[in-house]
């Protein structure tokens, strides 16, 4: 009995040993840059979005109901900051290439660009994110955590975004870094 007991803890300890991933996630590494000066962060919830003042329609309130929270984290380029940049840019194309995070659309020029990612179903998104660089500016990730959020939709909400209908004025600085 002592040895089935051995045998079946020592299974579920080799279990757990091989279950975990040296793999960095996107959520451990905006985690490890709370702190970091050389970044900023901006954490919304949902709720700041639908305020009183937005002229959103039903549809589009129903579609923000969805997204529970936005996490957006930049890394602007100075003078002194160059070799960092290019480190965290990598770090991030690194964590991003790995199979969970799938590609919806990718785009760039002249040594700018956007890739658009998400966790999830692609009718049944968890998570989205943009990952957004200029070699001059610096980069930003937006990632936004929600429920069953789909793409369509998503696109319907950002247009109304565009019309003026959500305050994002907190995000608008962050923006400017990556006007194409």
């Amino acid at each position: 009995m002592k040895i089935y007991k051995h045998i079946v803890l020592t299974a579920i300890a080799m279990f757990f040993l091989l279950s975990c991933s040296n793999q960095k996630s996107l959520q451990k590494y905006l985690v490890e840059k709370q702190d970091d000066s050389a970044f900023v962060k901006l954490d919304i919830s949902s709720g700041i979005l639908q305020t009183e003042g937005n002229t959103l329609s039903k549809e589009e309130k129903d579609i923000l109901k969805t997204v529970k929270k936005v996490n957006v984290v930049a890394f602007p380029i100075k003078e002194d900051n160059l070799l960092e940049f290019e480190k965290n840019k990598q770090e991030l194309n690194d964590i991003l290439k790995q199979e969970e995070y799938k590609t919806l659309i990718k785009f760039g020029t002249n040594g700018k660009g956007a890739v658009l990612k998400y966790l999830g179903e692609v009718d049944s998104i968890d998570e989205l994110i943009v990952f957004a660089s200029d070699n001059q500016k610096g980069f930003a990730v937006f990632r936004l955590l929600g429920d069953d959020m789909q793409p369509d939709k998503m696109i319907k909400l950002l247009k109304g975004i565009e019309k003026g209908d959500v305050d994002i004025s907190k995000l608008k600085s962050i923006g400017k870094m990556f006007e194409f």
